[in-house]
């Protein structure tokens, strides 16, 4: 197994951070390949160092040790066997926290039934509802049809979320979020997004409507990265965040649409501090 980090994580949604932290480890590799990715280097694999089965585990007791409320493992999937046999020697050796599966949601069907009874949640990515814009921006024209099978079988694995009240502190324990990154020019493609969430899991899922969106790509193509480059060029239009006012329109129509209890995020979101040093961190 590849990992970059393996810290406490304070900027996930409020159960799942709470105010101790989130036990975040994050792997490095990813089935897509976002052009605007958020995590390019460990995505790419460039951060990337190799740990044993029998260290996560370890790694997930030391993170339980400094008041994690949970195990969050991020692009986990392609190392989903390992993965699963350190937290079952983890809970062998006494480890009692829920574990999160933070996922991209281009995942497939026998993924996530090969979880039932290692993974107590989801936290999960819904991108795109436009075939075509998942093609240009995560060269993954399917990822729409993908993702909604995998999301109906992970409702189906555990169910409606649930929380507990862990150290006074409302905690997630089962369950799924699903998060929406708003893109830059693309207010279609998240109202269509919300409907179809809302429209077939109702309150079986708990939406995140994220405006945190950094143009990084830009930042890499003026730094002198030829890839980031030439798809910025391709599409100039992920250059800037997401205008407030486009955010705002988002909002009025998940409260139009009577979806209730999501999360949603303050003006002035899209800040580097979201993204974490990937510097081996606890590996």
């Amino acid at each position: 197994m590849l990992v970059a980090r393996a810290a406490l994580h304070f900027w996930e949604e409020p159960p799942i951070s709470g105010e101790d932290g989130s036990g975040t480890i994050f792997f490095s590799g990813c089935p897509l390949r976002c052009v605007y990715c958020q995590n390019a280097s460990i995505a790419l694999g460039e951060a990337a160092r190799a740990i044993t089965v029998e260290r996560l585990a370890a790694i997930m007791g030391e993170l339980e040790a400094a008041g994690a409320l949970n195990i969050n493992c991020v692009t986990p999937t392609h190392f989903a066997p390992q993965i699963r046999a350190a937290v079952a020697l983890a809970r062998e050796q006494g480890m009692a926290l829920p574990v999160l599966w933070n996922t991209g949601g281009y995942e497939t069907v026998e993924a996530v039934r090969g979880n039932v009874g290692f993974v107590d949640a989801y936290l999960t990515d819904f991108k795109y509802a436009d075939a075509a814009l998942a093609a240009r921006y995560s060269h993954a024209a399917d990822y729409p049809e993908v993702a909604l099978a995998a999301l109906q079988t992970m409702v189906e694995v555990v169910g409606a979320p649930c929380y507990d009240e862990f150290r006074g502190q409302e905690r997630l324990v089962s369950g799924v979020v699903v998060r929406h990154l708003m893109l830059p020019g693309a207010l279609d493609n998240s109202k269509a997004v919300v409907r179809l969430l809302h429209e077939r899991f109702g309150s079986d899922v708990r939406l995140s409507l994220m405006n945190q969106y950094t143009p990084v790509i830009a930042q890499a193509a003026a730094a002198g990265d030829r890839r980031a480059a030439a798809a910025l060029a391709a599409s100039p239009e992920l250059a800037t965040t997401v205008p407030d006012s486009e955010y705002e329109q988002l909002l009025d129509f998940a409260d139009a649409l009577g979806v209730e209890d999501y999360f949603w995020q303050e003006g002035g979101a899209a800040e580097e501090s979201f993204i974490p040093a990937f510097d081996f961190t606890g590996v």
